[in-house]
């Protein structure tokens, strides 16, 4: 090697070194200010609450959870559901999987320190959790004054009460998932639906939000964020070229049709790519590039602070992204 060949060498690694350090001295600075937020989260657990017919009086639930009880359904409805075997089986299920209230307030707790140091103005909503009969389309509901975690959805991918799902949904039916979940929600409210209707600004909207996630919750595994198995993230990575090519190709890119979100974003078994590769894709794999599509932006553009990728157009992201998938 000679003398210029080894100094440039020398300056790419002097570089990859400093740029190293810094991200681990503005990580621990960031964590560091996140653990000294004052927030104190009381998850009000409902779920045992309602089952507890001889501590907890229904007038006195009523009073205290009046959006839980539509004034048209008479008490002898609630009565009888606080008897129901079913009701009475699901809340000894949740007991076996979270002994402890701390299982669910710890992490929802940091979450929203996190929130908290992004968003300084957000004001943290009450969290309580409910038993749903294992409605597992809708895990959580956010909204500016409640978080009502649906906690019997989140009691394991091996619960036999989960037989009959299909297997791609229970994938996530685990509380390691409640904070990507939450982020999620989080993450509808504060990030404006694309008017683009195009592929590309569709994927690119996912990308932001699952971009949000390494934010809020990046002490957690990309599998988690996205809802992939390890396997699944492993195919992504190692196919990523091939399927950004596929994207270019076919001319995708910048179609409308709804087909692609039934192909490529949405939760499904597997992506559509009409190949025979299909059955060992994961879903929503079109989220997924356009989530590596953020990442590059934001590296390429480090004096865009959050509210900037928040607000920019998805083709504007993508056209400074300097995106380039690699083998």
């Amino acid at each position: 090697m000679n003398l210029i060949k080894y100094i440039k060498v020398s300056r790419q690694k002097i570089l990859i070194f400093l740029i190293l350090i810094f991200s681990c001295e503005r990580n621990q600075n960031i964590n560091e200010i996140v653990n000294s937020i004052q927030l104190d989260i009381n998850v009000e657990r409902f779920d045992e609450f309602f089952v507890d017919t001889t501590k907890f009086k229904l007038n006195d639930l009523k009073n205290k959870y009046p959006f839980f009880f539509p004034k048209q359904f008479r008490d002898s409805l609630w009565i009888n559901r606080r008897n129901d075997s079913l009701q009475i089986f699901l809340q000894n299920e949740i007991s076996k999987k979270i002994s402890e209230t701390k299982m669910i307030n710890d992490p929802v707790q940091r979450l929203f320190k996190f929130i908290k140091f992004y968003f300084p103005k957000y004001k943290i909503p009450r969290v309580i959790t409910v038993s749903n009969n294992v409605d597992y389309q809708n895990k959580i509901i956010l909204n500016d004054s409640l978080l009502i975690i649906s906690i019997d959805t989140y009691l394991g991918i091996d619960n036999d009460i989960y037989d009959g799902i299909p297997k791609y949904m229970v994938n996530d039916m685990d509380l390691n998932f409640l904070t990507s979940h939450i982020s999620e929600k989080f993450a509808n409210l504060k990030i404006p639906i694309s008017n683009d209707r195009t592929f590309i600004s569709q994927i690119i909207y996912y990308g932001k939000k699952l971009y949000l996630k390494d934010l809020l919750i990046g002490n957690q595994s990309d599998e988690i964020k996205i809802g992939y198995t390890q396997e699944q993230l492993e195919w992504a990575k190692k196919n990523e070229l091939f399927i950004w090519r596929y994207f270019v190709e076919k001319e995708i890119l910048f179609k409308t049709h709804t087909s692609l979100t039934n192909r490529f974003i949405d939760p499904a078994p597997f992506s559509k790519f009409y190949l025979e590769i299909d059955n060992l894709t994961p879903g929503k794999i079109g989220q997924w590039i356009g989530w590596q599509i953020v990442r590059s932006y934001v590296k390429n553009n480090p004096k865009n602070d959050l509210y900037d990728l928040i607000n920019e157009k998805e083709y504007e992201i993508f056209k400074n992204s300097n995106y380039k998938p690699s083998k």
